[in-house]
C-alpha cells in the first residue's frame, strides 16, 4: 500500500498475493456477508472445484441470520473472519496477515491454524500473539533491541531459546528521541 521510498520492490510473475489489513479496506459496508462473498453467485471456484458460498462462509462461523448481516454492522471480530474468508478465496500463494488474531474467537483462530498449516503458499504473519506463532511459525524475522533484525529458522518458542542464549535476559530497550521542541 506504501510507494518505495528508495531501492526497487519486484514481483515474481507467479506470486498472486492475497492480504488482510486491519483496516478491512475491501469490505463494502452496504453488502451483505454473503453478497460479498459469493458475488451473487451461489457456487463459488476454490481449487478448481465449486463450493456453496454458504457452506464456505459456516466454516469461519457465518451460519443462518449471521449470513445475512450487513458488512457495516459486523463487530471487529466479524469482519476480520469476513476478511480471512475473503484473502483465502482468492487463492494467493503469498498471505500477508497484520495481526490476524486480533477479535477473533476461539473456532476462528483453530480454523485460521489448520488452514495455515494446509496453505501451499507462503504466509507473512506480523503478530504480538505469541501462542499463535508458536503453533504456526516456520522461520521467524524479529525486530530486536536497537532495531536490530534477526532471522531465525524455528517455531517461535525456539526463538526464544536462541534470543535467550544470545542476549541473555535481556529486556526491550525503547528508543530514545530527543525532543522536537524545547520550553
Amino acid at each position: 500500500l506504501e510507494s518505495v521510498d528508495k531501492g526497487e520492490f519486484e514481483v515474481g510473475e507467479t506470486v498472486k498475493v492475497a492480504y488482510v489489513d486491519q483496516q478491512h479496506r475491501d469490505i463494502d459496508p452496504n453488502k451483505s456477508v454473503y453478497q460479498v462473498i459469493s458475488g451473487g453467485n451461489e457456487l463459488i471456484r476454490m481449487g478448481g472445484r465449486d463450493v456453496n458460498a454458504r457452506a464456505y462462509l459456516s466454516r469461519f462461523n457465518f451460519s443462518g441470520s449471521d449470513q445475512e448481516k450487513l458488512c457495516g454492522v459486523l463487530s471487529g471480530g466479524e469482519r476480520n473472519r469476513l476478511h480471512l474468508a475473503m484473502a483465502l478465496k482468492e487463492e494467493g500463494n503469498v498471505l500477508l496477515l497484520d495481526e490476524p488474531t486480533n477479535d477473533i474467537d476461539v473456532n476462528t483462530l483453530r480454523a485460521l491454524e489448520e488452514g495455515l498449516e494446509d496453505f501451499a503458499g507462503c504466509a507473512v504473519v506480523i503478530s504480538h500473539d505469541r501462542w499463535f506463532l508458536d503453533r504456526i511459525c516456520t522461520h521467524i524475522l524479529a525486530f530486536e533491541g536497537d532495531s536490530n533484525v534477526f532471522y531465525f529458522e524455528g517455531s517461535y518458542s525456539e526463538y526464544e531459546e536462541n534470543k535467550l542464549k544470545r542476549l541473555g535476559n535481556e529486556e526491550p530497550k525503547r528508543v530514545r528521541y530527543r525532543k522536537l521542541m524545547t520550553d
